[in-house]
């Protein structure tokens, strides 16, 4: 495991020795767009398919190594090529950066710039921990969001860790019975104490 000082000494020397790198960034509208709408096997896996293409439309390569998000990579390395308007041919298998030196050059790459994204957000935001689900700072900060009102643009509705911190609250703060409920509750009640003071 690099730590982020390490991967920003190597990003550079990947930067510096690469015969070409591309970056593609999707925004959390992007992502929750395609994740909350999009057909079965047509969400963030077709999604990621759609970048990592593009990325090797701008590259040009014969041969491209990919880190398949799909269960099967066959068919997420088939989706990247059907999306392609050149012939390339793509190796996708799980794990790809543990097998591959361009693939791991490439992870070390995007880490950078995710924790170059993080930092300007702590810089507006004050503290959100690394953004990772596991992290107790990143955790409280998106508590605290959640009981504000609405989501900011930075966060993604559609991550399963603000779902799941989304029911949390509401099982903790119940909202309030309808209007409709309300009345009929009044009246219900209303209704047996006549009854008790009509029979005691």
């Amino acid at each position: 495991m690099l730590s982020p000082r390490r991967r920003e000494v190597l990003a550079a020397q990947i930067e510096t020795l690469a015969t070409g790198y591309s970056y593609i960034e999707l925004s959390p509208a992007q992502i929750d767009h395609i994740v909350l709408t999009g057909k079965r096997l047509h969400r963030l896996n077709l999604l990621e398919a759609q970048a990592m293409a593009k990325a090797i439309e701008t590259l040009k390569p014969n041969l491209a190594y990919v880190d398949a998000s799909d269960v099967k990579p066959e068919r997420f390395g088939q989706q990247i090529k059907n999306l392609l308007t050149f012939n390339a041919e793509i190796i996708s298998e799980h794990k790809a950066d543990q097998k591959y030196p361009a693939v791991s050059a490439a992870s070390i790459l995007a880490k950078v710039r995710r924790d170059q994204h993080i930092k300007q957000l702590h810089e507006k935001h004050g503290d959100l921990g690394t953004g990772y689900p596991n992290d107790p700072k990143t955790l409280k900060f998106l508590k605290t969001l959640i009981t504000q009102g609405p989501l900011p643009h930075y966060v993604r509705k559609s991550w399963k860790t603000i779902k799941r911190l989304n029911q949390e609250a509401k099982q903790r703060h119940p909202s309030p019975p309808s209007t409709n409920t309300q009345k009929f509750l009044i009246k219900h009640t209303q209704k047996n104490l006549n009854q008790s003071a009509k029979y005691p």
